[in-house]
């Protein structure tokens, strides 16, 4: 077995044996609330996937763990479904009613922290089930920050490599030391942040169950809840603009964050994303107020809070809502589909295109139309005060491109397997964008995943992993040029 191999096995136990442990937290919950085929489900599901991740990680020790490119693209991208299967393991067994493939697909929603549930009825789950859900897309959230800052600018998967912290001569070789040092770095802030926001959310009045639950899957703009209602449960007592200040915060670069924690508090705003990222949410918002107020939907307080909620909530992919959209009318609905491609910054907890890529793109068309116009005029094409190789542009360009494709392509596949045309276009875009709600009457805020067939199931499944995965890391594992030593 070659050392790359076992560095692979190595890692992707390691993460095995932690998402066990992990399982301690609900089982523990259940206990306490009496729930206990749940809390059973949830002991052996972590004893046997604890001793399953220790024998591999232990079989396959070594002194040397550099992860090379190749190794790195199969941990970031097998991380995901190996643990996504894991962690499924207790919600199938638990007695929460639950086939394998819906427990698949609420795994891997969570772990992607898309959001889209096929789970009705969460007011009267037990307690650990719905802690086990927050707890994975909170671990999804820091798992895609690390990737992100750490993995894929040094792998330059659609144009990540214009945000490495540091440059390395070995960086292309040896991934992994570095992405401990960010890792250590950013875990702490992540964390900070998310005690901060349960201590916000439980001040509105939130009990402290409530509080932590959302707080980690808000600072992961993942968007599960406890209740059925989402986050409009929680209205009265002023949680919607907590969310609201706290999913603005987890779209930005946690390595602005950090860069500010080390005396360089400007970085936040001199970083083009930033800017570019909260030119589109004022805009949206004072938009779609303006319609919901004009359209007597709401009241103005009432509209301009709500519509502000809803598109901050779809624009970072977070998935929360406070009202049904679905029912504004088609200028909203149309409005919403095309916010689901917008995202967040590179670096953040967000999903979808993100503003940077957009930013390139207009640089780069504005920069060939220049070249026609004035064929010999050299110019250079520069993002944040730094020039931009070829090489990242065609990284963005073909990330677009393939992003484009899978969701015509998934768009198309579910439309055949039956669903009706607004349920397909949402449905393809929420899941590879890691929105959560789709729109219509089926997959709508109002609605779940849960009636869908399970063809739909398994391509949106797809979708969300390739979604989260940057794309390109899952298309990469299909070319043979990977695979050849």
């Amino acid at each position: 077995m070659s050392e790359s191999v076992r560095s692979v096995l190595f890692v992707l136990g390691i993460m095995v044996a932690s998402l066990a442990a992990a399982m301690l937290i609900p089982a523990l919950i259940d206990l306490n609330a009496g729930e206990l085929q749940s809390a059973g489900a949830f002991l052996w599901s972590a004893a046997g996937c604890g001793f399953l991740g220790l024998a591999i990680a232990m079989a396959v020790n070594t002194e040397k763990r550099d992860l090379t490119t190749r190794a790195a693209f199969l941990v970031t991208a097998g991380s995901w479904l190996v643990l996504a299967i894991i962690a499924a393991l207790p919600m199938r067994f638990g007695g929460h009613g639950l086939t394998f493939i819906d427990a698949l697909f609420e795994a891997i929603s969570g772990l992607t922290t898309t959001g889209a549930t096929v789970v009705t009825g969460l007011d009267t789950r037990p307690p650990g089930f719905l802690m086990w859900r927050a707890i994975l897309q909170w671990i999804g959230g820091i798992g895609i920050i690390v990737t992100a800052m750490a993995i894929w600018p040094l792998l330059g998967v659609g144009g990540m490599q214009l945000f490495k912290l540091e440059s390395s001569d070995n960086a292309s070789e040896k991934v992994l030391p570095r992405a401990a040092e960010i890792a250590a770095a950013i875990s702490l802030i992540y964390l900070s942040l998310t005690l901060i926001c349960a201590m916000a959310y439980a001040f509105t009045g939130m009990s402290g169950f409530d509080a932590i639950a959302h707080a980690m899957t808000t600072l992961a703009t993942g968007g599960y809840s406890t209740r059925d209602a989402s986050l409009g449960a929680f209205t009265e007592g002023g949680s919607d603009v907590v969310a609201m200040i706290f999913m603005l915060m987890a779209a930005l670069p946690f390595a602005a964050y950090l860069m500010m924690v080390r005396g360089r508090p400007a970085a936040l705003w001199r970083d083009p994303q930033i800017r570019g990222f909260v030119t589109l949410v004022v805009a949206a918002i004072v938009a779609m107020a303006a319609f919901v107020v004009a359209a007597d939907i709401y009241e103005p307080a009432a509209g301009i809070r709500t519509a502000a909620f809803n598109t901050i909530s779809v624009i970072t992919g977070t998935g929360y809502a406070t009202a049904d959209f679905g029912v504004w009318g088609a200028p909203a609905t149309a409005a919403f589909f095309v916010l689901m491609f917008a995202g967040g910054c590179a670096g953040s907890t967000t999903c979808s295109v993100k503003i940077f890529r957009y930013q390139i793109a207009l640089l780069a068309i504005r920069q060939h139309i220049i070249s026609l116009a004035h064929p010999r005029a050299i110019t250079p094409l520069h993002y944040g005060g730094r020039p931009v190789p070829p090489e990242t542009v065609y990284s963005v360009l073909g990330f677009l491109f393939a992003f484009i494709a899978i969701f015509t392509l998934s768009s198309a596949v579910l439309g055949a397997i039956g669903l009706d045309t607004t349920t397909a276009l949402s449905g393809a875009a929420a899941t590879l964008a890691n929105v959560g709600p789709g729109l219509g009457d089926i997959i709508g805020p109002a609605g779940t995943f849960q009636p869908l067939p399970d063809a739909a199931k398994w391509v949106m499944m797809a979708n969300m992993l390739i979604g989260r995965l940057e794309v390109l890391t899952v298309l990469i594992l299909f070319t043979p040029r990977f695979w050849q030593s």
